[in-house]
């Protein structure tokens, strides 16, 4: 299974959706980028359709934007 990704950028909203998704979703099944941190995946994150953060990005594609927290355009 490929995995999913979880965007976010460090925000408390962000931090609490993170806690939430590993709760949900095995760590080994999903790779968490913290934007704020590396901002150099901001530009992936756009390309597969982020729009804000936090999102999960599933492993066919689909982006769930989760509780706002800032957009993409933000978070540079």
């Amino acid at each position: 299974m490929a995995k999913a990704i979880f965007y976010h950028a460090g925000c408390p909203v962000c931090v609490s959706a993170e806690e939430d998704i590993l709760t949900l979703i095995p760590s080994e099944n999903v790779e968490v980028i913290h934007l704020g941190n590396d901002t150099s995946k901001i530009s992936d994150a756009k390309a597969v359709g982020v729009k804000s953060v936090p999102a999960l990005v599933l492993a066919n594609g689909n982006v769930l934007h989760i509780n706002y927290g800032a957009a993409i355009e933000d978070v540079k």
